[in-house]
């Protein structure tokens, strides 16, 4: 039997948290749980029960500790999020690129800060209510793996921890359903055991992306323009609002000549030039990645593994082609993706394990010009993994 751990459950007010923190409990550990105000005007967050980060969720976390009897804390997070998720935010669409801010949270706030304070305050491991597995190798490695429900699998957003941050990390909902969770939950007596689930950034409650930006940048005019005959087609106020493959509110004002849809294929910050073009121009089978993170050691150039550049998007099989120590990595699909986005993660798999994820900077195609630009993956079912 594993000796028990000083166990830090990071519980956010949801459900998955405090389930995880119950489990936690239940294997014997000595669990100290915490809720993370990142926000730094807390009052003002809705209490709708769609979000996280609101004062209604550290009081939902609260009950929750107590109906554990474990004891609880609020850590001030919100200056590190500013820094670490905000600001990074703002300025990746300055530049053209489309951030992840869930990865960048979990590198740098989850992860990162709040690790190094368990650490320094002599705890073992963080816990939260991610679905994904830790699986230990034969070598005695630990592995990221991932979660067995598919539509709950949030692997992906893990892809940035390292190995030394496996070690001290715990995902006790890995190997359970979502129903199993929420089950679990009511038979606790856990008063948020239906509490709804929160699909936003966490930071921009409505949704309205463009709109946060807009407050935050103010307006930026430009061109919109067509990649292939230069045609003027209207006029935009921040070529922040747009992304690659993007097709609806582009605000075209002239019609292309050929009457076709048109996608957003290209954004050009320094000319604040938005260039949009028929949809084949989206289609990528090389990308490249920097800020590169392995869960385990470096994987050696020839690695066949999946590829997959969108939380609960499709992967496809593809080949690690160029790897360095920390970066640059290219890979080579074995088919194409549409809309893939500087800015975007790429997250590398064998089979259902994670071998690690690096910030998109550039996309490709072997029968068109190199392109950098954002693109979104089409609906399609990959083959059945192999290494």
């Amino acid at each position: 039997m594993t000796a028990p751990l000083r166990v830090i459950a990071a519980m956010s007010g949801g459900v998955d948290s405090a389930v995880a923190a119950a489990r936690a409990v239940d294997a014997g550990h000595d669990v100290m749980g915490v809720h993370l105000a990142l926000s730094k005007n807390p009052e003002t967050g809705r209490e709708n029960n769609r979000g996280c980060c609101t004062l209604s969720d550290a009081r939902d976390a609260r009950r929750s500790a107590d109906i554990l009897g474990i004891p609880f804390y609020v850590w001030d997070m919100a200056e590190e999020f500013s820094d670490g998720v905000l600001d990074d935010f703002v300025a990746e669409y300055l530049a053209g690129r489309t951030p992840n801010p869930c990865m960048r949270c979990n590198e740098k706030i989850k992860f990162a800060a709040v690790l190094d304070r368990a650490m320094d305050l002599g705890f073992d491991a963080v816990c939260t209510g991610h679905y994904a597995r830790i699986e230990t190798s034969e070598s005695g490695e630990r592995e990221l793996h991932r979660s067995i429900d598919p539509g709950k699998d949030q692997s992906y957003v893990l892809g940035v921890l390292t190995a030394d941050q496996l070690r001290h990390s715990m995902f006790p909902l890995g190997a359970s359903l979502k129903s199993q969770v929420r089950a679990e939950a009511t038979e606790r007596g856990l008063l948020v055991a239906n509490k709804p689930d929160s699909y936003d950034i966490c930071f921009i409650p409505d949704g309205d992306t463009a709109g946060w930006l807009r407050n935050r940048i103010g307006a930026e005019p430009g061109s919109i323009v067509d990649a292939e005959s230069g045609e003027h087609l209207g006029q935009h106020e921040g070529a922040y609002a747009y992304t690659i493959g993007q097709r609806k509110g582009l605000g075209i004002t002239v019609a292309p000549q050929d009457g076709k849809p048109r996608y957003v294929v290209g954004v050009d910050p320094a000319s604040r030039t938005v260039s949009v073009g028929p949809p084949t121009l989206l289609d990528v089978d090389h990308i490249s990645a920097e800020n590169v993170r392995w869960t385990q050691s470096t994987p050696p150039v020839l690695t066949r593994c999946f590829a997959q550049v969108r939380a609960h998007g499709d992967q496809l099989p593809a080949m690690i082609v160029k790897v360095g120590d920390g970066g640059p990595l290219v890979v080579e699909l074995d088919g194409t993706f549409r809309g893939v986005a500087p800015g975007q993660s790429l997250v590398l798999y064998d089979d259902t394990r994670v071998l690690g994820s690096g910030t998109i900077t550039r996309t490709s195609r072997k029968t068109s010009t190199s392109a950098d630009g954002a693109f979104a993956s089409p609906r399609q079912t990959s083959p059945t993994p192999s290494a």
